[in-house]
């Protein structure tokens, strides 16, 4: 793992097969390290060929924002977008996009495929609608444009995103089973749910992780965002969408509504897929990465 610092942020990054290879970046979710980009994943696409990237946002894992304030802690999603104005959020999607611009500069790469999961979806977007010229291809998995007019979240899984979590140091156990019922609720009815799995994850996220109230400044760069169906119109990349049956987040229409608004996009619904990619899709997931590519 390498860092470089940006402006206001500071990236963790990590690399996998040669240099003169094409290069796919892998953009990570809401909170999500860049460990949920599993290695497995990645040799897979090393395989096809691609110089693989994986980061941490900042905010999440070992990248850090180096906020002018920070934002008390106890309080609720609610209470955070209460007391703040758009003028006030920390940064934007936008911001985040830039910062994957950022580390392409100082790679000198000069264009990339690029994956986006959830939150790092939205990012794709940005990135395939703002920096055509830098994009030769994106795969936007279990994600959204945000337009207020598609299905809201399960009401149930709102409400455990949005609750004030356990302290992951004074109450660690506590802490991993709200985390692993969660992840639970999310990962979908077509593939096993592995706890063991999950909770070595969320182990090996708390000794990584380098910031206080960071899914709190992404949260509310989510919140802030104003959606704008022209940011969709203007991707000319080649385009995958895919989404799961059963992705309680971010129902699947949000993901067809992408692949409806992109021109010329590819759009593949999964059977009993969540809000997680599971193992058994691995291979699956990165074929068709690399048809499109292609």
């Amino acid at each position: 793992m390498k860092t470089v610092k940006m402006n206001e942020a500071e990236l963790c990054y990590e690399e996998f097969g040669e240099k003169n290879s094409d290069t796919i970046v892998l953009i990570s979710g809401l909170g999500s390290q860049m460990i949920r980009w599993d290695i497995t994943f990645c040799d897979l696409l090393v395989e096809k060929g691609f110089r693989v990237i994986r980061f941490d946002n900042r905010d999440s894992g070992v990248s850090v924002f180096n906020a002018k304030r920070e934002i008390p802690a106890g309080k609720s999603i609610e209470e955070v977008f209460g007391n703040l104005s758009n003028e006030g959020i920390p940064y934007s999607l936008m911001d985040m996009a830039n910062d994957v611009i950022g580390l392409l500069n100082y790679l000198n790469i000069e264009k990339a495929h690029i994956a986006g999961r959830s939150m790092g979806g939205i990012i794709a977007q940005l990135l395939g609608s703002c920096y055509p010229e830098r994009v030769l291809s994106l795969t936007i998995i279990m994600s959204t444009s945000l337009n207020p007019s598609l299905p809201k979240p399960d009401p149930e899984v709102m409400a455990m995103m949005t609750q004030v979590s356990a302290d992951p140091v004074l109450q660690k156990e506590k802490y991993l089973k709200e985390k692993i019922r969660f992840a639970k609720k999310i990962s979908g009815s077509g593939y096993i749910f592995d706890s063991n799995l999950e909770k070595a994850l969320l182990e090996e996220e708390l000794i990584r992780s380098r910031t206080k109230n960071g899914i709190i400044r992404q949260l509310l760069a989510i919140g802030s965002f104003q959606y704008n169906p022209e940011v969709l119109k203007k991707i000319s990349a080649p385009t995958l969408i895919i989404h799961g049956t059963d992705d309680l987040i971010f129902h699947p229409d949000c993901g067809k509504d992408i692949a409806d608004s992109i021109p010329g996009a590819e759009w593949l619904l999964i059977e009993g897929m969540g809000h997680s990619i599971p193992i058994e899709l691995y291979s699956f997931i990165s074929d068709r990465i690399s048809d499109l590519t292609k």
